[in-house]
């Protein structure tokens, strides 16, 4: 049985057909492409042109779930980078079923955690696994997204939430200053505004009118962010690449509250089945993350210090695992 998933980001639509087997699991990857959305008028007509390039006949598909960034409502979506309406009758007419679903692409993550290899996992701490217990995920990219599910008799349940946009609750004196520093710009500073890729351009403004002994901007670094189209990746540049001062204490602020806020939503979900760091910034940042710094600030939670020992916790380095999700959605839409 053939199924079509795709994510819909910004920039790039990745589309994949997959043969399942009698498990409702995947079997083999028949097709798998990547379209820049910006070449086309419509999700409908990428569509088309991939059964094509597929060579697949359409009648042979029999599901098909689309991960979209963006809320769904209704079975429709109005993508925020791009100029398309997306909805499940584009899809139901292109591909000529009645098995199609669109999901958030942040609820397709939930989904995919359970179609990770081994490989796909870095365990920063192995914890008290504990089966059908709940699962809780949280991932920086362009945003911060949260969510949670579980698994019970073969069946993942996913819970999504809006988690990203609490209030920012500072540690230390540092991260109070970096809140009283953002609030006089923003009306109110949720945690999204410092812990996402975004975030990272917040907290270096903050360091760079806050400067600590021997941390001024350099004017390599400078410069560089002046010409930046993508200043969060600037700084993890200069931070990586160049150990400039003021791009490492921009990540170590980074790395601390991202530890914390995933500590508290451990707390908050006591997820057993594991705390999963998902999002495109976790991969290129693993070697922060296992540094040490991160999981300090995970498991300072006080007279609840020993309960954070417990949690399993893992990064996720799987790049496609939105896309996974949704396939494995499509695949169970045949149960």
């Amino acid at each position: 049985m053939i199924v079509l998933s795709g994510d819909i980001g910004g920039t790039n639509t990745r589309l994949r057909l997959a043969k399942m087997n009698e498990k409702f699991q995947l079997d083999e990857v028949l097709c798998i492409k990547k379209y820049k959305g910006a070449d086309f008028s419509s999700l409908a007509e990428v569509l088309k042109v991939f059964i094509v390039e597929s060579g697949i006949e359409v009648t042979s598909i029999k599901s098909a779930c689309i991960a979209v960034a963006g809320p769904v409502k209704n079975g429709e979506v109005e993508l925020t980078n791009l100029p398309w309406i997306v909805t499940e009758e584009q899809m139901k007419e292109v591909l000529q079923i009645e098995k199609v679903k669109l999901i958030n692409d942040f609820e397709s993550i939930g989904f995919g955690i359970s179609t990770l290899n081994k490989e796909d996992i870095y365990t920063l701490q192995e914890g008290d696994l504990r089966s059908e217990s709940p699962i809780s995920y949280i991932g920086a990219g362009t945003g911060l997204g949260v969510g949670i599910c579980y698994e019970s008799n073969g069946q993942t349940h996913v819970f999504p939430t809006e988690a990203g946009h609490v209030d920012f609750a500072p540690v230390g004196d540092d991260q109070t200053a970096l809140l009283e520093f953002l609030r006089k710009k923003l009306r109110r500073v949720s945690l999204e505004r410092v812990c996402c890729g975004t975030g990272l351009v917040n907290i270096y403004k903050y360091a760079l009118s806050n400067p600590l002994p021997g941390q001024n901007e350099s004017p390599e670094m400078h410069l560089a962010m002046y010409n930046s189209k993508d200043l969060g990746a600037t700084i993890a540049e200069y931070a990586f690449k160049h150990n400039d001062p003021l791009a490492l204490r921009v990540i170590d602020i980074f790395i601390k509250v991202y530890g914390s806020s995933a500590g508290n939503l451990a707390l908050s979900t006591l997820p057993y089945g594991g705390l999963y760091i998902v999002g495109g910034i976790a991969p290129k940042m693993l070697d922060q993350l296992k540094d040490g710094r991160f999981m300090s600030m995970f498991r300072d939670k006080g007279r609840l210090s020993s309960l954070l020992h417990n949690i399993p916790v893992y990064v996720s380095l799987n790049p496609d695992i939105g896309l996974q999700g949704a396939e494995q959605y499509a695949f169970n839409m045949n149960k």
